[in-house]
């Protein structure tokens, strides 16, 4: 049985969450064995945890907010639009991209892809 719904987006706000302030460790805790991460979409796979690990680490020491603009969560599987604000000197970069994640029955990410493009990013 899939996991519930309000499972899923507890698990989904999180992400959003731990992508501002989070660590690459808490937000891989987020992710089943044998997940996968395509950011952006088109972009190679991520297969393997020390990967996707390796993915989240970059965000570390950033100076970010994230926003949950929107979300819809059916059957274990989630696509949501979310924010992200990271200041890096005078400037502040915003990306907007939607995720659209899988889950297993323990509400644990199996995949996620994101949808972005450098059009979703702009310069406020």
């Amino acid at each position: 049985m899939p996991a519930s719904n309000e499972a899923v987006r507890a698990v989904v706000e999180k992400y959003v969450e731990l992508v501002a302030t989070g660590s690459a460790d808490q937000i891989v805790d987020l992710y089943a064995e044998g997940a996968t991460v395509e950011d952006p979409v088109g972009s190679e796979p991520l297969t393997t945890r020390e990967a996707i690990h390796a993915f989240y680490a970059t965000l570390e020491g950033l100076e970010q907010e994230t926003r949950l603009v929107d979300a819809r969560v059916v059957a274990g599987e989630a696509v949501f639009a979310f924010e992200v604000r990271t200041r890096a000197g005078d400037q502040t970069y915003v990306l907007a991209p939607f995720d659209v994640m899988t889950f297993d029955d323990d509400a644990r990410i199996t995949s996620m892809r994101a949808y972005w493009g450098d059009a979703d990013m702009t310069v406020a």
